[in-house]
């Protein structure tokens, strides 16, 4: 059963724009996923032009979030995406690591 999907629109400690996904990320909800990316590369005109995507709690995502993601990547001087490092060969193999800063997410403890 898929893992349905969750977004927070946030801010770091910094001021810079931060949307912090969870679960999958698929056609059935990309829209939603979608929305979210708009809101916050919106926000992102008053704290430098930087976005960060957390997809560190994302289990999977097709092709029509990597369109999302690619579609929007070019609206922000720098889209950085922190990713589950089980997509991070996805993300890389769609070419998205061309239009944006691709990172392993850090392990958590526990």
């Amino acid at each position: 059963m898929a893992t349905p999907l969750t977004v927070n629109a946030d801010r770091h400690t910094d001021g810079t724009p931060l949307l912090v996904a969870a679960g999958e990320i698929d056609l059935s909800n990309v829209e939603t996923f979608t929305r979210a990316l708009i809101t916050v590369i919106a926000a992102a005109d008053g704290a430098g032009g930087t976005v960060t995507v957390d997809l560190s709690a994302v289990e999977y995502l097709d092709s029509a979030a990597i369109g999302a993601l690619s579609v929007h990547a070019d609206q922000v001087p720098q889209m950085r995406l922190v990713a589950n490092p089980y997509l991070i060969p996805v993300l890389r193999i769609s070419g998205i690591d061309q239009l944006a800063t691709v990172e392993p997410a850090q392990p958590t403890d526990g």
